[in-house]
């Protein structure tokens, strides 16, 4: 098997082209623009092996496309390749959509042409919307995006589901929750914390705190994605979630104590607009279908995470600098759009 992964230099994309180099005899082309969060240091010591190739490009650009699916016998496409951050979806929906949704389109008819015999889509489990106090989101529950984020992914959905059903296009749709573990773009909860705290620096919590999510560790991720890719039914949605449910300030908390600094550091920030109170995956479908279930524990995934931010500061504080740097003064930095006093949870 040739497998094109698009956005394999990016947290989750990574992890899974590591996965596969080390679990199958796969050979991995990663199709990559390296934006702000691609980053080729994710992957140090993959082009050691030769069955992995990296190209830099852009889904958008269909003839770059072209002429690598003629350069390669590509059987199958793992679309992970996405403008991910939703506070900057609110900043600026236009790249989500022209990224998310005409990059999609694109790579979906190319991929058809070229004769690829699987296409896996690595959706969110955002495109759902926000839960209330009880349930949780199967793969039948209606899509209600919130962000411009949430809404460009679920319209990359329903343009996969629309080549299944119009073109007979084998195409295969996981929805996952809060991805956590190495690699993580230092924009995202979990880093941002670890990283802020190691420097002595306010953690930024939006609202109240009590915004839910469930938690995966990103192995159990890809294995569940090599599983959907290999043995999945095409046409088919799998719901992956990590059964760890968490409010983002208990978790804040976990990592304040973990790390041994002062809970005075937690500062209470303005809520983004359309922020989703709780996500919640039921993933008995792909465990029923596909005997997945997820290995690593919470405590284990959290401590394993914040032990490789720990042993690889140069990591982060390379990526910190610069544009990341700019980024963050804008939005949390003094008279940025998410400050506020500490400890006002108005």
């Amino acid at each position: 098997m040739t497998i094109l992964v698009t956005g394999g230099a990016g947290f989750i994309g990574s992890n899974f082209v590591r996965y596969q180099l080390a679990e199958s005899e796969a050979r991995i082309i990663n199709f990559d623009l390296l934006t702000y969060a691609g980053n080729l240091a994710n992957l140090e010591g993959c082009s050691e092996d030769p069955r992995y190739r990296f190209v830099r490009g852009d889904i958008r650009d269909r003839a770059a496309l072209q002429k690598l699916f003629a350069e390669e016998s590509i059987t199958a496409v793992v679309h992970f390749a996405a403008e991910s951050h939703v506070d900057r979806s609110v900043e600026g929906p236009e790249i989500f959509v022209t990224t998310n949704v005409l990059g999609t389109e694109i790579l979906l008819e190319e991929s058809r042409s070229a004769g690829v015999e699987r296409f896996l889509m690595v959706s969110t489990d955002e495109v759902y919307g926000s839960l209330g106090t009880e349930g949780m989101f199967t793969e039948t529950s209606p899509l209600a995006p919130n962000s411009p984020y949430a809404a460009s992914k679920a319209s990359a959905d329903l343009l996969c589901r629309a080549f299944f059903k119009t073109y007979d296009f084998p195409v295969l749709i996981t929805r996952c929750s809060n991805n956590y573990g190495p690699y993580q773009f230092p924009e995202k909860l979990i880093p941002l914390m670890i990283a802020n705290a190691m420097e002595g620096k306010p953690l930024p919590v939006y609202g109240d705190g009590q915004h839910v999510r469930d938690w995966l560790f990103v192995d159990d991720h890809c294995r569940a994605l090599d599983l959907v890719l290999r043995k999945g039914t095409p046409g088919a949605v799998y719901n992956i979630g990590g059964c760890n449910e968490m409010a983002n300030l208990e978790l804040v908390n976990l990592l304040v104590n973990k790390l041994e600094v002062s809970r005075d550091l937690i500062t209470f920030v303005k809520d983004r607009p359309g922020h989703d109170r709780r996500y919640a995956i039921d993933a008995g479908k792909i465990m029923t279908e596909l005997g997945w279930e997820p290995s690593v524990l919470f405590a284990e995934g959290l401590g394993r995470t914040v032990d490789w931010y720990l042993d690889n500061r140069s990591w982060w504080e390379t990526i910190r600098s610069g544009e990341y740097t700019r980024y963050y003064e804008e939005m949390y930095g003094e008279g940025g759009r998410h400050t506020r006093r500490p400890g006002d949870t108005s």
